[in-house]
């Protein structure tokens, strides 16, 4: 019947591939389908409509994401050398996605904010719980590093939303421009942002 163990995860593989390089509102199911290798019965077998697998691909790409955000932000590094490292990572991210496909594809979470944010509550809500997690956490990492007096900022959950915006509007720019290179300021931004001395880099083993 084509309802194969794998194909909800080529389903959601081939529509984020899909969502990365068009966008969500010009895909039909169809051609989700055709990329996927899939019967079109097996896209319904999995998923209600077009936004419920919208859904699940911004579940599944925060899933990734957290994992990577929650090793570098919960590190032994020192406060600002987490968001340092935060900062590279999606820069170097960037870049292999560039690699592999020619142009810059930016953030799915930030593509479809612009995209979908004002025509799908489910979608709004989701991306906004997505945003609000990363700033706790880019929030723990400030309030740390005002304890050691290596910033100046007060109102640090402020300061935090700062960074996750100045970060997304970034990579927004990266695409825009087709060039990673946009990205080469946020440490020095960011640094600036928060009222920062640039920490020592650390030392060779």
């Amino acid at each position: 019947m084509g309802r194969t163990s794998d194909a909800r995860e080529k389903i959601l593989s081939a529509a984020q591939s899909l969502i990365e390089l068009r966008g969500y509102s010009a895909l039909g199911v169809a051609e989700i389908c055709k990329a996927a290798e899939v019967p079109k019965g097996s896209f319904y077998y999995f998923f209600e409509s077009k936004e419920a697998l919208a859904l699940a691909v911004i579940d599944e790409h925060w899933a990734t994401q957290q994992r990577d955000w929650t090793r570098i932000m919960n590190s032994d590094a020192e406060p600002l050398q987490r968001l340092r490292q935060l900062f590279e990572e999606t820069e170097a991210g960037q870049r292999a996605g560039q690699q592999s496909c020619g142009t810059v594809s930016g953030c799915l979470f930030g593509n479809l904010t612009l995209e979908m944010s004002n025509q799908t509550e489910a979608v709004r809500k989701r991306l906004q719980e997505i945003f609000d997690a990363q700033a706790e956490m880019v929030d723990s990492a400030i309030t740390e590093a005002l304890e050691r007096g290596e910033v100046t900022v007060t109102d640090t959950r402020a300061a935090a939303r700062s960074v996750v915006a100045q970060l997304e509007g970034q990579v927004l720019f990266a695409k825009l421009y087709n060039n990673t290179s946009q990205l080469g300021t946020l440490w020095t931004n960011c640094l600036a942002m928060l009222g920062a001395r640039a920490p020592q880099a650390p030392a060779d083993a």
